[in-house]
């Protein structure tokens, strides 16, 4: 089972963690600095640097100028403190100067960060910044003669303000979770146990917690390398681990926890833990709250068995009532089972008003079902099994006979409505499977999606080296797996043959369509060649394998004494010349809304069990996830056109005029809710062979600095992509989201989880799989209207230009060309 999931159990959780200890002093020589309890509790002293400290006196004089009213004398019980704010009126400032400001909470950690360093202060010093009617007071009021700002320095204030923010912004939920964790535990909010349990799940050193929670031997592994009593996790900053007479053995980064000491030393007391950053920070497990977890989770377990064996494994949970003459009830959540015994649970929880219902209303649990299904109990299992149910009711010989009838069609109502929601959710997916087919129309089950795919003749997809040429400029359809598709495929000697094969077409497929065309009887090798000149061998068995081509890559065929001397086409290496004259001329506005339109007909292909398929490997289900790594592939398209234009931009004036055009694109594309291309276009200028062109950076204008500044921080990977989960949270679909970080998601879920235990299906880890893919959909819920497209003189010729992104993706080329235009500096 997941059992971080279990975590969930907040207010016991609330002593699970102990506040962050202290800086590591470096260069520990003396006995107790060996031991990690000791020197962990040391504290530096604090010294404000430089950037916070003129941070804290930007927003005091940008307050002054602003809105001077709130830093005044205020009276409380007939006490007058001078000079103050408030805090509730501080967050509210925060929010109204900023969209990096993403929340109260969020502004709460940035007024935190200052009160830390000693910038901001409490009147009655208190350590926690609260969004209260509580005094707080900057540094430079505290004398009774402050100095109010000039009118330069309130200017300068003006034009810093951004910058400030922006950095504030990204501290600020790093202060924000330490004065969570300083917190005595029945001091914390239900707002603080979620931000704590948020954190928990993105932390390495709890991974491995699904294979250990659920016996309490398993707290062996927790906390065998410390005192016995305690389990250390590193929330930030990197430690070096350090034996006498080994040197530097170890360094254990964020996230890392200390039992990684056995792997490098059998005594860990022994060694020395050295910093290498400047701050370090750490949690504390206790064993006992973490038995004491563990038991309330034991409670509230409901465990099925059969022949001494668990085959159902339920959460059992209070669900209180919205009705006050309605008596609070037990919800059941799945935790882990057979498919039978998790497929039979599902279908007895299915009440009548949700039968009753649309599709878009399902049962969560229903849905995560329907989702994941194939990757534990496929459709040849999963048909048999529903029409088992079916049968095992109609038989029943309990009760009257009204009451087994009613029952039985109850019964069937039930597998009725959950193959109506799988029918709804597969589509034409299910036309590829004769097993489901069969059963849909045994049970007499029509779906629009079958109905109108039958009406259409199959759609054939006719793709040049996977969508390069002129079916671009046509609008997408998805790709289906009972299409076919077009393949060229080169010979050594870079002549070329054309092969018509079905999308699922295998390595020996295609290999036997191109041998039958050349009428060779030679053994030829499938090889995917990339513009550097890097050969894949692709496997036989191997499906859809025109997938595994990058941006410029090239399907070639070749015996094994030909594979050394394969050598790329020249059309490979990309362009020669940049075209910045062809797109300077166009809105960038324009540029954007076809950009994303584009961007949102590929979004729109991809179908949610391609994501499914894209995490537990396409090989190994047999199917193809074409549309998803075309809209994956469109990422990395835009990313390169971005670093190649700037490469191919000899004249020092136009790379400062491109660089200002990418920003502006972006930002239109960040208004349009295109966060792919927004994500794309910047880090394309975050590339080593843009952001090295020191004289290109330091003649933009400083607006836009400020501009690619925020832009970029939304980059910021620290605690999860926080910055970024919190911008997407405040958009309204129609919304197309940063994929890659998306299928990181699932990816980590899906390796840090086991996806059976103990023999039965880890259905945890399938809930969570199932939200991202959620996620998804919700992001698709409200169409994209094409007709809101701003004016535009030539519309049809930015179209063209936009799908049609002409690059290079071998990054020493544009990392040689990026030297040409500014050499190194010796």
């Amino acid at each position: 089972m997941l059992c971080v999931k279990l975590l969930r159990l907040l207010q016991c959780m609330a002593g699970l963690l102990a506040p962050p200890y202290g800086v590591m002093e470096s260069g520990a020589s003396n006995d107790s600095d060996t031991d990690p309890l000791n020197f962990m509790s040391k504290n530096l002293n604090k010294v404000p640097s430089e950037k916070i400290l003129r941070g804290g006196k930007v927003l005091r004089n940008a307050i002054l100028a602003r809105a001077p009213h709130m830093i005044r004398d205020r009276k409380y019980h007939l006490k007058t403190y001078r000079q103050c704010c408030v805090g509730t009126e501080l967050v509210d400032w925060l929010l109204q100067q900023s969209s990096c400001v993403h929340s109260r909470a969020h502004a709460v950690g940035m007024w935190q960060a200052l009160l830390e360093e000693g910038i901001l202060n409490h009147v009655d010093q208190e350590l926690n910044f609260q969004d209260k009617y509580l005094f707080y007071r900057f540094l430079d009021d505290e004398e009774e003669d402050a100095v109010l700002p000039s009118e330069d320095e309130k200017r300068e204030a003006e034009e810093e303000l951004q910058e400030t923010l922006l950095f504030l912004s990204q501290i600020g939920p790093d202060a924000h979770m330490r004065m969570i964790l300083s917190k005595v535990p029945g001091q914390r909010t239900p707002e603080d146990l979620e931000i704590i349990y948020d954190e928990l799940l993105h932390i390495k050193a709890l991974a491995h917690l699904s294979n250990t929670c659920k016996h309490a031997q398993g707290l062996s592994v927790l906390f065998p390398y410390m005192d016995g009593t305690s389990w250390y996790i590193i929330q930030k900053g990197s430690v070096n681990v350090v034996i006498y007479g080994k040197g530097v053995v170890c360094t254990l980064h964020e996230g890392d926890d200390f039992g990684k000491l056995a792997l490098v030393n059998d005594a860990p007391r022994a060694a020395s833990i050295v910093l290498r950053e400047d701050n370090c920070h750490f949690l504390r497990v206790d064993k006992e709250d973490f038995n004491r977890i563990l038991r309330d989770v034991e409670a509230n377990t409901v465990r099925l068995k059969e022949h001494d064996k668990d085959v159902l494994v339920l959460q059992k949970s209070l669900r209180p009532s919205s009705h006050g003459n309605v008596p609070a009830h037990f919800k059941y959540t799945v935790m882990s089972g057979t498919p039978e015994k998790i497929l039979e649970h599902l279908l007895e929880t299915i009440s009548d008003c949700l039968l009753n219902c649309c599709l878009s209303n399902t049962d969560p649990a229903l849905d995560d079902f329907v989702l994941m299904h194939c990757v534990f109990m496929p459709n040849s299992q999963l048909c048999p099994a529903l029409l088992h149910v079916c049968t095992y009711h109609s038989q029943a010989s309990q009760g009257s006979e009204q009451e087994r009838m009613d029952y039985a069609v109850a019964s069937k109502r039930r597998v009725l409505s959950l193959a109506l929601r799988w029918a709804n959710l597969q589509a034409h997916h299910l036309l590829e499977d004769d097993t489901a087919l069969s059963f849909l129309e045994v049970r007499c089950i029509q779906t629009h999606s079958r109905a109108h795919t039958h009406s259409c003749p199959s759609h054939k997809v006719l793709l040049r080296q996977f969508s390069s040429g002129e079916e671009r400029l046509a609008k997408k359809h998805p790709i289906r797996s009972f299409d076919d598709i077009l393949l060229k495929v080169y010979c050594g000697d870079h002549t070329y043959t054309t092969i018509r094969v079905p999308v699922l077409a295998t390595g020996r497929e295609v290999t036997a369509a191109v041998a039958d065309k050349l009428g060779s009887t030679e053994e030829l090798l499938l090889i995917s060649l990339s513009s550097s000149g890097e050969k894949l061998i692709l496997k036989p068995n191997d499906v859809s394998v025109f997938q595994s081509l990058g941006v410029n890559g090239r399907l070639f065929v070749c015996t094994r004494e030909q594979l050394d001397s394969l050598a790329s086409l020249p059309e490979q290496e990309g362009p020669s010349t940049g075209s910045m004259s062809s797109f300077e001329l166009m809105s960038s506005k324009d540029l954007a809304f076809q950009m994303t339109l584009y961007d949102w007909e590929l979004f729109s292909c991809v179908h949610e069990y391609e994501l499914v398929y894209h995490t537990f490997g396409r090989q190994a289900y047999r199917r193809s996830t074409a549309n998803l790594e075309l809209f994956l592939r469109r990422f990395n398209q835009v990313q390169l056109w971005v670093v190649t234009e700037v490469s191919l931009c000899g004249t020092l004036s136009k790379r400062v005029q491109l660089l200002k055009k990418f920003i502006k694109i972006a930002a239109h594309c960040r208004e349009f809710r295109n966060l792919n291309s927004f994500f794309a276009i910047i880090m394309g200028m975050c590339n080593p062979a843009v952001s090295r062109l020191g004289q290109t950076w330091e003649k933009l204008p400083s607006k836009f600095k400020k501009f690619y500044a925020e832009f970029e921080s939304l980059l910021d990977p620290s605690r999860n992509h926080r910055v970024y989960r919190l911008t997407v949270a405040k958009m309204e679909p129609p919304i197309i989201p940063f994929m890659p970080l998306l299928i990181k998601d699932m990816t980590f879920t899906h390796e840090g989880n086991k996806t059976f235990v103990d023999g039965l299906v880890n259905f945890e880890k399938m809930r969570l799989i199932a939200n991202t893919i959620r996620a998804v959909r919700h992001c698709r819920s409200q169409p994209f209207n094409v007709e809101a497209s701003p004016a535009s003189k030539n519309p049809q010729e930015v179209r063209n230009y936009v799908r049609q992104l002409s690059v290079i993706d071998n990054q020493r080329t544009l990392s040689q060309l990026s030297f040409r235009l500014e050499p190194r500096r010796t």
